[in-house]
C-alpha cells in the first residue's frame, strides 16, 4: 500500500462494509480474473479496466435498494450503471489494498439521452458514481462506466485511466459538448443511501410516485 498522510480515516477507505463486500464469494471471483501487477499504478489501472470492460452500461434499470445494491450482486451481472460498477470498482481497489471511496455528482449528458431523457423527464443525470482512489501520495477518480461498445455505438473515445490524472467523463466529442459536470456531492466511504434517495426522488418526483418496471425501464427503491 502507498503510505498515507494527512488526516484522512483510511480504516474506512479500506473496510468491507456490507455494500463493498469484497470478500464475498462472487467478488472475489471476479476479482481472480483480474491481472497481479507489483507496480501499484499498472495494477490499479487493471482493476479500473476489468470493471469498465466487463459490463454493458446501463442506465435504463436502476436499483436503489440496499439488498441489491450491493459488489457482490453487482459482480454477477452482465448489465451495471454508474453506480453498480463504481462500487464493485471501490471493492476490488480495497481487496487489493488501495484506499477508495465512491464519489457522485449531477452531470447532463449531451449525447444520445433522448431515450433516457424520456423516462427521466429531466436532462440532469443525478449521482452520476464514480471512484476516488488513494495512489503514490493523492487521490486520483477514475470513472468506469462506459464500456467499449457503448463507446463505440456513441461514437465517443473510451475513457482511459493512467492511475494518476483524473478520469472524468469526456467533456466533449470533437466540438461538441459530450458530458457536463453541474454539481459534485463529494466521495463517501460508502453508499449514502439516504442521500442518494432524496436527492433522487427530488429530482425525478414521477420514478417514486409511479414506479416503472419493464424490460425496457425499470426503477426501485426502498421507502425511507
Amino acid at each position: 500500500m502507498n503510505e498515507q498522510t494527512g488526516a484522512e480515516n483510511w480504516d474506512e477507505y479500506l473496510a468491507e462494509t456490507p455494500h463493498v463486500d469484497f470478500s464475498s464469494p462472487e467478488v472475489k471471483q471476479f476479482i481472480a480474473g483480474i491481472p497481479v501487477f507489483e507496480d501499484q499504478r499498472q495494477q490499479a489501472v487493471a482493476i479500473y479496466e476489468a470493471v469498465r470492460d466487463s459490463f454493458l452500461y446501463d442506465p435504463y434499470h436502476l436499483d436503489l435498494r440496499r439488498d441489491t445494491l450491493k459488489a457482490s450482486v453487482v459482480a454477477l451481472k452482465k448489465r451495471a450503471w454508474c453506480v453498480e460498477k463504481s462500487l464493485l470498482a471501490c471493492a476490488c481497489f480495497r481487496s487489493f489494498g488501495f484506499p477508495a471511496r465512491l464519489g457522485f455528482g449531477i452531470v447532463k449528458n449531451h449525447i444520445g439521452v433522448e431515450k433516457l431523457k424520456s423516462y427521466l423527464k429531466r436532462d440532469e443525470i443525478v449521482f452520476h458514481g464514480y471512484v476516488e482512489v488513494w495512489i503514490d501520495g493523492k487521490w486520483s477518480k477514475c470513472t468506469p462506466a462506459f464500456d467499449p461498445r457503448i463507446c463505440k455505438l456513441s461514437a465517443v473515445p473510451l475513457l482511459e485511466w493512467d492511475g494518476s490524472k483524473d478520469s472524468l467523463f469526456q467533456a466533449y466529442v470533437g466540438e461538441n459538448q459530450f458530458m457536463e459536470y453541474l454539481h459534485f456531492y463529494g466521495e463517501f466511504p460508502d453508499i449514502p443511501f439516504e442521500l442518494m434517495h432524496r436527492e433522487m426522488q427530488a429530482y425525478y418526483p414521477d420514478l417514486f410516485e409511479n414506479p416503472v418496471d419493464t424490460k425496457a425501464f425499470s426503477f426501485h427503491f426502498d421507502p425511507l
